[in-house]
């Protein structure tokens, strides 16, 4: 099997995607052999997730009980003591960059789990926080703040470090769409990353980093989309809309893949365009939940009363322009009527069933778990209630989310902003945004995990935003894929995930590589 290191691998969507490829034998090609993630509750996922690898033919029942909450952690852990150790070998919880663990210590690792191979592959997405449009923002409201000085902007010289120290022959480098416009000074980070990834002997010369083992060369980039070399463009073909390839979302991100300068005559194919998946597709098959109540006692029969007191409500009349037969007004009404208390009230860390989506059953779908994993919703005021269910009814009502100016003067958020989005727009005029239910949704981020208002779920009736699971699928996480930590942990973890099934299809154009350039599997 071919070795892969995945540095910054947050939960594991990239080494999860090129776990499941295959080749024609139907036989595993890729072996993560290492992973690296400083944050403590992506490592838990991880080390779980790699736990779960380490049976070829299949994990043990006592896997899925743990996902069922029918076995601890630690007890599933001390069951099968030799997988455990070499899944806990296999995720390093560690620091890389500023403030981190030292070069030679990193250098170590990967000796020692690369050793001589000629053929590997790197993969990795150093953060993004300081490249992306909404970073740059928060940052430019910091007292002081110099972007020279923030170390987030260097942490690709990580990714050069191990690139020169250790020559994988193919590396796939992920980051923000934010990257193509961010400078630093007066560079341009695209193009800078760009030159610095062909050559990075010399980047990290000019960083006054030092190599080890004498190996001397760069690296040709390549576009995933385009049939293009990026060795002498610009970012033309460097950003991929991950809605185009069968991901049920509208993520837009960097991805660079790099061939090794000896590897010559490869010419790497391209991702395959597909038919659109929407939301519902996806979604629509887990179980109804409702939100709970903040700031007050919560119960089901209190959530329903909440909503359905808003029937004398002047916003429930917003909306007279009748469309198919039935205005705005009519829909929310009737919607009001039909509010009703979800079998699952509001979900639980698993709840059995059969929950098979429309779109790649078989990709989501694990008849062994006997239901999902990360399904409970989040409690809401009552204000916003009323808002997430007005935008759910306008959304079906118009095929659209509602911006601000959209919404009844009753229904404003009290919020210095409003006043200007509803004249203007900008960014707060979408403040609270509903997935549209027959189109991808829109990108998955970690600000998720600090409230739901741009990810309300299309179904008025449940009137709430997206729990772990919804967002999960969406990033095309199989079901049995947990996620561990506290809730927020969870949803930062998602956020901040490359999507499985687009990095499988990324593994398999690797894959072709390899095998171009006379790599047995």
């Amino acid at each position: 099997m071919i070795r892969v290191v995945d540095i910054f691998a947050g939960p594991g969507g990239l080494g999860e995607g090129f776990s499941a490829a295959r080749d024609e034998f139907d036989r595993s090609v890729f072996d993560v052999i290492l992973s690296v993630e400083m944050e403590n509750f992506a490592n838990e996922t991880l080390k779980l997730r790699t736990f779960f690898r380490q049976f070829p033919t299949g994990a043990p029942e006592e896997y899925f009980q743990h996902l069922r909450g029918a076995l601890s952690r630690k007890a599933l852990y001390d069951s099968f003591p030799q997988e455990a150790a070499e899944a806990a070998s296999r995720c390093w919880q560690a620091r890389l960059g500023p403030n981190g663990v030292s070069t030679d210590m990193v250098r170590q690792r990967i000796d020692a789990v690369v050793g001589h191979e000629e053929h590997w592959v790197l993969i990795g997405g150093p953060p993004c926080q300081a490249y992306s449009l909404a970073g740059r923002s928060r940052n430019r409201g910091i007292p002081g703040y110099q972007p020279e000085l923030d170390g987030r902007q260097r942490l690709y010289i990580e990714y050069l470090q191990i690139l020169a120290d250790h020559r994988p022959t193919v590396f796939i480098m992920e980051n923000v769409k934010g990257l193509l416009s961010a400078t630093l000074g007066n560079v341009r980070m695209f193009e800078r990353i760009r030159e610095d990834l062909q050559n990075p002997g010399l980047a990290l010369a000019r960083d006054g980093r030092d190599m080890v083992g004498g190996k001397r060369g760069g690296y040709r980039l390549f576009s995933l989309v385009l049939p293009m070399s990026l060795d002498e463009r610009g970012p033309a073909g460097a950003l991929i809309r991950s809605e185009e390839y069968g991901i049920p979302q509208a993520r837009h991100r960097v991805i660079l893949l790099g061939i090794r300068d000896d590897c010559s005559g490869v010419t790497p194919k391209q991702l395959l365009s597909q038919p659109r998946v929407s939301v519902a597709s996806v979604i629509a098959s887990l179980p109804p939940l409702r939100s709970g109540l903040s700031r007050q006692t919560d119960s089901a029969e209190k959530w329903k009363q909440c909503l359905h007191d808003q029937l004398e409500r002047r916003w429930v009349n917003a909306g007279a322009k009748r469309i198919g037969g039935q205005s705005l007004s009519d829909l929310i009404r009737r919607s009001l009527l039909a509010v009703r208390m979800p079998a699952a009230n509001r979900g639980n860390n698993f709840i059995p069933g059969s929950f098979i989506p429309a779109h790649a059953p078989a990709w989501y779908v694990d008849e062994r778990l006997g239901g999902v994993c990360n399904h409970h919703s989040r409690s809401h005021m009552d204000s916003d209630l009323f808002r997430y269910f007005y935008a759910a009814c306008y959304a079906r009502q118009y095929g659209k989310s509602p911006s601000l100016r959209h919404f009844p003067t009753d229904l404003l958020p009290a919020h210095v902003n409003v006043d200007a989005a509803v004249e203007n727009g900008g960014n707060y005029a979408d403040r609270f945004r509903v997935q549209v239910a027959d189109r991808p949704s829109t990108t998955i981020v970690s600000h998720i995990s600090r409230d739901g208002h741009y990810y309300i779920h299309p179904d008025p009736l449940q009137c709430r935003s997206f729990t772990v699971r919804e967002a999960a699928r969406l990033q095309t996480f199989p079901d049995n894929y947990l996620f561990c930590g506290p809730t927020t942990a969870q949803y930062t973890q998602v956020g901040n995930a490359v999507p499985p099934l687009l990095a499988k299809q990324i593994a398999d154009i690797v894959l072709d590589i390899l095998k171009q350039a006379g790599v047995k599997t």
